[in-house]
């Protein structure tokens, strides 16, 4: 009793035990592929979020090891991402001056309340609740998002020094305002950096082909000084482990960041989850979907007191920890602790990556963001999810971002309810009897449906095939007393025929069981 108490508490305590020393060996290899891809793709959603490069490097340590430890996928690698990022940039850079302590204050009390709203649905079993994202709204989302950060990119790219706008649209005014004044040099090293950083994913899919491109365009810059002198450079920063961060406790800085917290903590699960089911699916693995939201919640509230930002699957990463033969969590922990390495050895490399080579590689990003099979999938498949898609990115791009998502929520559950308020129902005549086949519940929003099929019968007895009615309401209930007592002063009848017990329980409980005008019948 007392170790599944412990495994509850500390589940690695499950899995650790068990690694020999192949597979730690086996772990300690991926986690340092799983670090050299970590590397260029956490300092750039570290500078699309507004924050000093170092910061993510620290939100791929603290956050990604308490993931790891307390999740249960083998697999599943988190850290920084591009939508999580451009969401706190859109959301607290109109608070602060983005890259200053009271902005990254407020980055770290964002995460904090985001882990603990993750925390609290974990530890209620509310894991399904992140089913209520609908796989369309994440793709019109990250659409819009890619399009949100290329286009705050481009300046960089081009060597302007641009402010920030607070939509897409005022972004792209901005830069066709401005483009006149970019600088040729810059553009054709971000667009070199652009093309290799492309021919590399298409030749060398499996290599960090981020990485190999930023490390070019340092290397052409270091070595052409009198042509690239006087491009702008990543800043330098002191290589040390992540500083331990204590939160700014203010009660309205709360309640004004909470909507945000919400947001961005359900799109973080929504994501984390998604990418666990699915390599759970290829590895034969059973996900436990409330002890990975808790493990989520967990590392972004330790994440937040480590200076490490909101934290969430990153599919690149967990898909080359099983296609490298991942053995178990070990993996991740490994890769967090070679991140560690470098932030404390390399700090100093960073400060020679040019700053329109690095817009490049977000641009390198940004592009694998799209899901172009699913916006086709939609198409083909669902037109009302690709209205759900098409609603989510163009409100991505006009809205607030954390708005966009609650937008794409609410036309999912919109169609969702149109589809369960006109459910499917069969209707024939056998004698006197006209059959009604209800495929459903019978709850308030199928009510008035429901009635109006039965008040358009004509037969004396209207009977309801009932074996597929799991569940009825107080309003469900009250509409069929209500028709049943219509058709009685017709001299007709209603019966329900094959009900289930707790249907006709349910039935009952209104008036009793001698004044229930409803009729009950079993198979004939």
């Amino acid at each position: 009793m007392g170790r599944l108490k412990r495994h509850k508490y500390l589940p690695f305590l499950a899995w650790l035990p068990q690694q020999t020393r192949q597979s730690v060996s086996r772990d300690a290899l991926v986690g340092l592929s799983g670090a050299i891809l970590a590397l260029p793709q956490s300092i750039a959603y570290a500078l699309i979020a507004g924050l000093p490069p170092e910061y993510g490097l620290y939100a791929a340590i603290v956050p990604v090891l308490i993931a790891c430890l307390w999740g249960s996928s083998w697999h599943l690698i988190c850290g920084p991402t591009a939508a999580i990022s451009v969401v706190l940039y859109a959301s607290v850079s109109p608070l602060a001056v983005p890259a200053s302590q009271d902005y990254i204050a407020l980055i770290l009390l964002l995460t904090f309340i985001a882990g603990a709203f993750q925390m609290l649905l974990g530890l209620m079993r509310f894991g399904a609740l992140v089913n209520f994202v609908s796989h369309s709204v994440v793709v019109g989302f990250t659409l819009g998002a890619a399009i949100v950060i290329a286009l705050g990119q481009l300046p960089n790219l081009m060597g302007l020094s641009l402010p920030s706008q607070s939509t897409a649209l005022n972004s792209f005014m901005a830069l066709m305002t401005h483009a006149g004044e970019l600088d040729p040099v810059s553009l054709a090293l971000g667009v070199l950096t652009l093309a290799l950083g492309m021919l590399l994913k298409t030749l060398v899919p499996r290599w960090p082909t981020l990485l190999i491109a930023l490390v070019a365009s340092s290397l052409l810059v270091w070595l052409w000084p009198s042509l690239f002198g006087h491009v702008p450079l990543v800043k330098a920063f002191v290589g040390h482990l992540p500083p331990f961060s204590p939160l700014t406790v203010d009660l309205e800085l709360i309640i004004r960041l909470l909507p945000t917290a919400v947001a961005v903590g359900m799109l973080g699960l929504v994501n984390s989850l998604s990418i666990a089911r699915s390599l759970s699916a290829r590895s034969q693995q059973m996900i436990n979907a409330n002890q990975e939201v808790r493990g989520q919640g967990l590392s972004n509230m330790v994440g937040a007191l480590f200076s490490g930002y909101l934290s969430a699957g990153s599919f690149t990463r967990a898909a080359l920890s099983y296609e490298a033969g991942a053995h178990s969590q070990l993996a991740g922990v490994f890769s967090a602790l070679w991140v560690a390495l470098f932030a404390v050895a390399g700090a100093g490399l960073i400060a020679h990556i040019p700053v329109p080579a690095m817009a490049a590689s977000i641009l390198l990003i940004c592009w694998g963001l799209v899901d172009r099979k699913s916006i086709a999938a939609l198409l083909r498949v669902n037109r009302s999810e690709f209205f759900v898609m098409l609603l989510t990115c163009v409100a991505t791009l006009l809205m607030e971002l954390q708005t966009a998502i609650y937008a794409g929520v609410l036309a999912s559950l919109f169609f969702y309810l149109k589809r369960t308020s006109q459910p499917q129902v069969q209707q024939w005549r056998d004698g006197d009897q006209e059959i009604l086949r209800f495929g459903g519940s019978i709850f308030f929003g199928v009510n008035h449906y429901l009635q109006s099929r039965l008040q358009r019968t004509e037969g004396q007895h209207v009977v309801i095939e009932a074996q597929h009615i799991n569940f009825i309401d107080y309003s469900g209930v009250e509409m069929l007393h209500q028709e049943a007592r219509r058709l009685g002063k017709q001299n007709r009848s209603l019966t329900l025929r094959n009900a289930r017990p707790h249907v006709v329980e349910e039935l009952q409980k209104l008036e009793g069981v001698e004044q229930c005008p409803v009729r009950f019948e079993a198979s004939r």
